[in-house]
């Protein structure tokens, strides 16, 4: 346990440790900004879709082949 408070007095005097604590926050920012981004380009392929599937419903089938002629 005494090791674990020397390590924690060392790491709050060390000016490292308050660069590692603003990359974190960095790292924290760019992460919300890509799930965030995500999840609007996922909601406009969503919307995109279903546009898509709504115009084919409405296409009317293509007719089927007819059956090929038995060989000589």
């Amino acid at each position: 346990m005494k090791k674990l408070m020397t390590m924690t007095r060392q790491f709050r005097d060390d000016e490292n440790g308050a660069a590692m604590v603003e990359y974190t926050v960095l790292l924290g920012i760019i992460t919300v900004a890509v799930i965030a981004s995500v999840i609007v380009v996922g909601t406009w392929v969503s919307g995109r879709w279903t546009g898509l599937t709504a115009a084919l419903a409405t296409v009317p089938a293509l007719p089927a082949a007819p059956a090929p002629a038995p060989g000589p």
